[in-house]
């Protein structure tokens, strides 16, 4: 019985040696989870004598080989699409046979077709967007394969432009000044506008539907010191970088572009905007199309500047201008959220949701089954996966720009090597004495 029990032995650390020899061996692979192996003892079906304190054990097995997924540490990458999960979850991968396979192997590129992928070409899925109107995008639907567009999106016309501005309230009218300025009323058609004609000036780009950019050049004056005008309101005056002014003498000869009176805003004592007044610090500019003068469609938008303040300090930009409207871009990057949302960056400055990553979770990882190139299959005995997006349920984040690193200890794996090769000697050394011990039975004469 010794020899059966000895090669038992022989074969259970020969096989953890494999699991430790595997485990070292993937040390620096992305993703990988460490095994370690399970034994259990053996003994015969029947007991002799009938009583189990009789009983020797016949030698050992390997019970199992399970895998270890705890969490391995995260590496910063130079690659965008590089992802890490920090936390449970398996990224959800669709094979070129049609089924589906998980990793935490994070390593990811876009191919040819627009497709994230792994090295050997799976498919990485996630959620679509199905509305993106709103403040927030609604991703929903089952998970699919995820497409990136690498087409340029098209121009918006601008339906609104803001900007907020301190109009010093020391300034005088230029009307007030001494000595006199000019009057910016005498400047409609003018190609430009002398300075000692307004008190300040800042700009907004706009869009026409074309995606050709106008720059919205503003110019304050502050109103003349007259009887029965308000001393804190202003005029705002604006002109249109594409818009024409024909001379009358020549149609085919541009003169310059025109400016446009665009309304009053103004203040109460404490230099915030007058809420009494309707419309207050609101305007509406629009445009024919042969007024743009760019082939483009009619422009109408609103300008917004009830963010300004008149305090007693220097003319400023308080509130960066901003439009809704934007020329046509190229795809110039892709960026993921911790919350796995895929953001295409444009070169146009815009910023758009794709799709949203996929996670999956078991309620028995050690069930799934390894199919190698860091991969694992659902099986009977992980269970069904529970699928989500990242940060939902017991579904970890996502990190941008970072792979998850093996979970290998190597000084562990080293010390268990020691121990497994002192374990196989020790077997050998069994199944050696007990020959020598039907040696000595066999030498009897």
């Amino acid at each position: 019985m010794a020899f059966q029990q000895g090669l038992s032995g022989l074969n259970s650390s020969s096989k953890a040696l494999d699991v430790i020899s595997n485990n070292v061996a993937n040390a620096s692979t992305v993703g990988f989870k460490a095994s370690s192996t399970l034994f259990s003892d053996m003994y015969a079906s029947a007991m002799v004598g009938g009583t189990s304190s009789l009983q020797v054990g016949i030698g050992s097995k390997v019970a199992a080989v399970w895998q270890s997924f705890t969490q391995g540490n995260l590496t910063a990458t130079s690659n965008q699409l590089d992802m890490a999960i920090n936390g449970n979850g398996f990224f959800r991968l669709q094979r070129s046979d049609g089924t589906i396979a998980y990793s935490r192997n994070g390593q990811f590129d876009v191919n040819k077709d627009g497709y994230i992928i792994n090295s050997s070409g799976d498919k990485l899925t996630g959620y679509a967007v199905v509305d993106n109107t709103g403040t927030s995008t609604v991703f929903a639907g089952e998970p699919s394969v995820i497409y990136i567009d690498t087409s340029n999106v098209a121009p918006r016309e601008s339906g609104t432009a803001s900007v907020g501005v301190n109009l010093n309230s020391s300034e005088k009218s230029p009307l007030n000044q001494d000595p006199v300025g000019s009057d910016i009323t005498a400047y409609v058609n003018a190609t430009s506008i002398p300075v000692d004609s307004y008190n300040y000036t800042t700009s907004i780009t706009v869009y026409d539907s074309l995606g050709n950019a106008s720059l919205m050049s503003l110019y304050f004056v502050r109103d003349a010191d007259v009887a029965g005008v308000s001393p804190n309101t202003w005029t705002v005056y604006g002109r249109l970088s594409n818009d024409v002014v024909p001379d009358p003498t020549d149609p085919a000869t541009n003169i310059g572009t025109p400016l446009e009176e665009l309304g009053q805003i103004s203040f109460t004592p404490f230099g915030v905007l007058d809420t009494t007044v309707a419309n207050n610090g609101t305007f509406t500019i629009s445009r024919t199309a042969a007024e743009i003068g760019t082939g483009a469609d009619a422009l109408s938008f609103s300008l917004d500047l009830t963010k300004s303040s008149q305090w007693n300090s220097s003319f400023g930009v308080t509130t960066s201008p901003r439009t809704d409207g934007y020329t046509t871009g190229a795809l110039t990057g892709v960026s993921v959220s911790s919350t796995g949302v895929l953001q295409g960056s444009y070169s146009n400055g815009l910023t758009k949701d794709i799709a949203q990553l996929a996670l999956a979770t078991f309620a028995s990882p050690q069930g799934l089954a390894s199919l190698g190139d860091n991969l694992w299959a659902e099986s009977y005995d992980s269970g069904q996966p529970t699928v989500g997006a990242p940060g939902t349920g017991i579904l970890g984040s996502v990190t941008s720009g970072q792979v998850e690193e093996s979970n290998v200890d190597l000084t562990n794996e080293l010390v268990q090597m020691i121990v497994q090769q002192r374990n196989y000697q020790a077997n050998a050394q069994s199944i050696r004495t007990q020959d020598q011990v039907l040696q000595t039975l066999v030498n009897l004469r």
